[in-house]
Formats: structure tokens, sequence, C-alpha cells
């Protein structure tokens, strides 16, 4: 039963790394050296964390206190800014362009971290995020 358990937990673990493209991959790649640099004890990235740091409620700005204020608390649903304007869903399955340029990426975080966390996020908090979207 045990064996069971720790399979079925394997597979699930290896169909949520499957789903993530190349392209996001590599986004995550970027933010696991970056994250190694910085903690030589790192671990790996965590879907759960990515998930609790995208519902979690910040106390840095009152307007946009958590991401999912604007892209909702289902990443595959549209999203909408603080002056109306439409987000495209977070969730790759719903969105495959998403994370697929760091560029942008790095963009993205630099301007939504700030508003939402008062800082920049860490490596690992990007690493995190990004996993959790890229397997939703």
């Amino acid at each position: 039963m045990a064996i069971a358990v720790i399979a079925i937990s394997l597979l699930s673990t290896f169909a949520a790394v499957a789903a993530v493209g190349a392209a996001q991959q590599a986004v995550i790649d970027h933010y696991a050296a970056a994250a190694k640099a910085t903690d030589p004890g790192f671990k790996g990235f965590s879907v759960d964390r990515g998930q609790a740091f995208f519902l979690a409620k910040h106390d840095a700005n009152a307007d946009t206190p958590s991401c999912s204020t604007c892209h909702t608390a289902d990443p595959k649903q549209m999203g909408q800014t603080r002056v109306g304007k439409a987000i495209d869903p977070m969730a790759v399955s719903v969105n495959p362009q998403r994370f697929t340029d760091l560029d942008k990426v790095e963009l993205w975080f630099r301007r939504n971290c700030n508003t939402v966390l008062g800082r920049e996020c860490t490596a690992q908090e990007k690493g995190d995020y990004v996993t959790f979207l890229a397997n939703q």
C-alpha cells in the first residue's frame, strides 16, 4: 500500500513536470541557477509554494494585496487591472505563451513584485511562481 502511494505521488509529480514546455523550463532553469547562487542549500521549486505565494495577501499595497487581486484566484481565468484592462490567463495550459520570454517575464516581475510586495521578488519566489503557473 505504501509503495502504491509513493508511486502515485511520483507519477503525479512527473506529470506536473511534463506539462512544462521547453521555453518555460528555460525560464525556470534561469531562476534555479540564481536561487542556487544565493542559497547553496537550494532544493528546487515547489508548485505548492508558488500557489501559496500567488494567493497570499501582502501588506505593501492596500489596492493590490495579492497577485490574485488582478489575476483572479483561478489562474485559468481572465484577470483585470485596477483600471479595467483585461489580463490574459496566467496558466500555461490556457495561455502557452506565458513565461516563454525571460526578458518579458523579468519586466513583469519587476513591475508587479514592487506593486504587490513593495520590493523585488527573490529568485526562489519567481521560480516557485512560474513553476506553479506552468503546471496549471
